[in-house]
């Protein structure tokens, strides 16, 4: 991967900057594109096609970071196209994920660029975790995944995106993706790891539209405890704070599923620190995939419908993805 240049847009946001590291570590040398131009940074201005194609020109692939994705996704996607370069996300927004996969599926097909949204902590974790559960267990039933957070200090990113993201949440029934109820579901989880016994409530985020995709459950839901979504809405919640020399916050984290097919059940549960570092190995992972395939596929992709989700997930493990159980009854 030495010297093959990754174009990252939003490269100075906290996400950014964590991939723009990550893609360092793995000898590529990444081509930061920012709204500002700062330093030595590509100017982009996701208005102006002609602005997105300079700021990716000579790159290989695209990772975007940059949010709110329902702004910047299109346009970035539509400039790999016309690249003909793989593109990568880390976006968390339902609706962003799902008009990725219903407006550039047949383009990216047609001019074989693969196209993976959503490649982060949320999203593409939960999709790789339930794709490893679910081999074995016949057609999928039903889906529960619960994110377990110690607490939640957001990026300015994802005040914004929560500003202004107007569309409604959905989750899987009856195999189609549905309105969550109000009020939504709400349970309570044992977590297997740090967090004991909690209320959970639905929350639904990108991995909804992924393995609706591809896994065909008949019902799908993700919940998250309480103290996060307490953080997300005070105001007065400050940012992360660096606790390492990497970058990382002192935020714990935990994801679990069920997963219940025709001939068996399964549970899997991974934790690890810091939400937002962690998605920086997890779509750099994906890239290295990608790039070193001889022949990619065009096409909208979840994670776990094009790599194999268990090697995928012991990848990263245990440096960045702590303590995986998976048990199968």
């Amino acid at each position: 991967m030495n010297n093959r240049q990754i174009a990252v847009l939003g490269a100075g946001g906290h996400t950014g900057k964590f991939v723009v590291t990550q893609l360092a570590e793995g000898g590529f040398v990444p081509v930061a594109a920012t709204r500002d131009g700062a330093g030595e940074s590509r100017r982009i201005d996701f208005g102006d096609p002609k602005s997105v194609d300079r700021a990716i020109a000579g790159c290989e692939a695209v990772i975007n970071c940059a949010g709110p994705f329902f702004e910047t996704a299109g346009p970035a996607i539509e400039a790999a196209l016309r690249a003909r370069i793989p593109y990568l996300d880390v976006c968390a927004e339902q609706e962003t994920v799902r008009r990725a996969f219903h407006h550039y599926d047949e383009p990216a097909r047609a001019l074989g660029v693969s196209i993976l949204p959503a490649v982060a902590f949320f999203g593409g974790l939960a999709d790789l975790l339930v794709t490893a559960a679910s081999k074995g267990l016949g057609p999928i039933e039903t889906v529960e995944i619960a994110v377990g957070l110690d607490g939640w200090r957001p990026t300015r990113g994802t005040r914004l995106t929560g500003q202004q993201n107007i569309f409604p949440r959905v989750i899987v029934r009856d195999g189609i993706l549905s309105p969550v109820p109000n009020p939504p579901p709400s349970r309570e989880w044992t977590y297997s790891h740090l967090f004991g016994t909690q209320c959970v409530t639905c929350v639904p985020l990108s991995e909804i539209i992924l393995l609706n995709w591809h896994i065909g459950a008949r019902s799908i839901t993700t919940y998250m405890n309480e103290k996060p979504l307490s953080d997300l809405k005070d105001a007065s919640t400050p940012p992360p704070e660096a606790v390492d020399s990497t970058g990382r916050s002192a935020q714990r984290f935990v994801v679990e599923a069920e997963v219940r097919g025709s001939s068996g059940k399964a549970s899997i549960s991974v934790q690890g620190q810091d939400i937002y570092a962690v998605s920086a190995p997890l779509v750099v992972a994906a890239l290295e995939k990608m790039l070193k395939r001889e022949k990619l596929r065009g096409g909208v992709f979840a994670p776990g419908e094009v790599f194999d989700a268990d090697a995928f997930l012991a990848q990263l493990s245990p440096r960045f993805l702590e303590s995986i159980h998976h048990d199968t009854e």
